[in-house]
């Protein structure tokens, strides 16, 4: 399984940006649309931490810090997992990771972690 992350850059406070992780390969047996989605983040220095979840079932769970201003979402055709950010502000910047796993899968069975996109806010 490979997943590729893409959209990062450098913005401006208070624009928008899009994140983009596109599959490819198998990833247990199980089609893109049977996975469930997350995106990532870290600051420098810092543990991963949860930004946004989509289930296989359109379950959406989002952060505090970021609820209002970011919108995860799918394209199963493309097999393709996005993150819409809005109004962004200095402290988004971070490296941003997808994570699929499969929703078929045992608990115990692993997940896979995209290259991560560098995401830098300008105040």
């Amino acid at each position: 399984v490979q997943l590729q992350a893409s959209g990062g850059g450098l913005v401006q406070a208070g624009g928008s940006l899009t994140l983009s992780c596109a599959q490819s390969g198998a990833q247990s047996g199980a089609d893109f649309s049977d996975l469930d989605l997350s995106w990532y983040r870290q600051f420098p220095g810092k543990l991963r931490e949860l930004v946004a979840t989509l289930s296989r079932g359109g379950r959406i769970h989002y952060v505090d810090s970021v609820k209002g201003r970011f919108t995860i979402s799918r394209d199963n055709a493309k097999k393709t997992l996005y993150l819409q950010m809005n109004r962004v502000k200095p402290e988004d910047t971070a490296r941003y990771y997808c994570f699929v796993r499969s929703a078929l899968a045992p608990p115990q069975a692993p997940g896979y972690w995209g290259q991560g996109t560098l995401v830098t806010v300008s105040s």
